[in-house]
């Protein structure tokens, strides 16, 4: 693994996190029905990518 890919999985955790706190909050406060699934399509695209990344 070089340095990118490092980088780039660093990235993707800190992303990761970042949605996970968005959808949460919007599940708490659905102001905009579409949102929720905008956030959890992300968010499977990022530990999709993250998994790829990892096997190498």
């Amino acid at each position: 693994m070089d340095k990118k890919e490092k980088k780039r999985i660093e990235v993707l955790q800190q992303k990761i996190a970042k949605l996970q706190q968005q959808l949460a909050g919007a599940k708490k406060q659905p102001d905009d029905p579409a949102e929720i699934p905008r956030l959890e399509k992300d968010l499977a695209a990022a530990h999709a990518e993250l998994t790829s990344l990892k096997k190498g």
